[in-house]
């Protein structure tokens, strides 16, 4: 008798707080259910307070554009040959951080050429999709859609329109950038170009950390492949696997608003600073993002945030 409530007991334990499905559930049904769900939810899309927020963006990403334009125009921007590396000055540093070609042997001496501003802005594109909640791009799909800077499709989905003309109105009347002859400005003017350029930057980079709080973005843990949109998409470009033929599929997280606006650290030379910067003094030299950098240069006066990594009042590198 106890042996059989015992056996009762551990039966009962094991069934209870176990939920049992039926197995005549068919999933067909339940298919229009969850379309309309979709549907529903893309109807919330776009949000409308935030449309002023995406046309803001779109119009400090024209400002940063015509001021960095400007800018390298008067001084000289030098990209390594090999790699992504970017160096403001009149001659590249001699620091030996190039890493070259996947065959070429790693720490080596940059080859500089001249630079442009595609090297101080680094373009991040993506797939431009129909409709935000649009089905998700498989592998062969990845031609019928074109390819367009990131945030021009974040801005997209939030509801503001890339080609309204009357967009950039506003914009082109505020913007001292782009003129031409930019050799002749003064020093004064060049401070005050600089200085919109740096404000232009700060707003464009916390407008689109706004947008990714309410929009849903996507990048590739493996790779920089970034995706605008509540899910990834499934075409196998990502090229982490050497050992493959073929490309292998994106493996994808939450996308930041460094993965859509790349900062580009660069190397920054200090007035204590040898005029060439050397691999001996490496430890002792300061960063900053490359559009700091430039503005910098400029005369226009960096936020308190950027001091520490620019070490603008560290010691100088001892002399050998």
């Amino acid at each position: 008798m106890a042996l059989r409530k015992k056996l009762c007991f551990d039966v009962l334990g094991e069934t209870i707080g176990r939920r049992f499905y039926s197995s005549k559930l068919d999933l067909k049904k339940l298919r229009p259910m969850i379309l309309k769900r979709i549907e529903n939810r893309a109807k919330a899309y776009p949000v409308r307070n935030m449309v002023p927020l995406a046309e803001q963006v779109l119009q400090t990403r024209a400002l940063l554009i015509q001021g960095v334009s400007t800018l390298i125009k008067v001084f000289p921007v030098h990209a390594c040959k090999f790699c992504p590396e970017v160096f403001i000055g009149e001659e590249g540093h001699l620091i030996q951080t190039c890493c070259g070609y996947r065959r070429r042997s790693k720490n080596r001496v940059h080859e500089w050429v001249s630079g442009g501003l595609n090297d101080i802005l680094t373009l991040v594109e993506t797939f431009h999709l129909h409709h935000m909640f649009q089905r998700v791009i498989k592998h062969e799909q990845r031609f019928d859609f074109d390819r367009v800077p990131a945030v021009v499709e974040l801005c997209w989905q939030a509801g503001a329109d890339p080609n309204d003309e009357n967009l950039y109105s506003r914009t082109q009347e505020e913007s001292v950038g782009g003129v031409i002859g930019a050799e002749s400005l003064s020093p004064e003017e060049l401070r005050m170009i600089a200085n919109g350029t740096l404000k232009a930057w700060e707003m464009f980079r916390s407008g689109v950390d706004r947008l990714l709080l309410v929009y849903p973005a996507k990048v590739c843990k493996d790779c920089s492949e970034v995706h605008v949109g509540p899910s990834g998409h499934r075409a196998r470009l990502c090229g982490v696997f050497k050992y493959e033929s073929w490309r292998g599929a994106h493996f994808w997280k939450k996308a930041t608003v460094d993965d859509l606006v790349p900062q580009k650290m660069v190397w920054r030379r200090r007035p204590q600073d040898p005029p060439v910067l050397l691999n001996e003094g490496r430890d002792f030299y300061g960063h900053a993002p490359v559009v700091v950098d430039l503005c910098s240069q400029a005369g226009a006066i960096v936020p308190k945030k950027y001091h520490c990594m620019m070490k603008c009042q560290g010691l100088s590198a001892p002399r050998v």
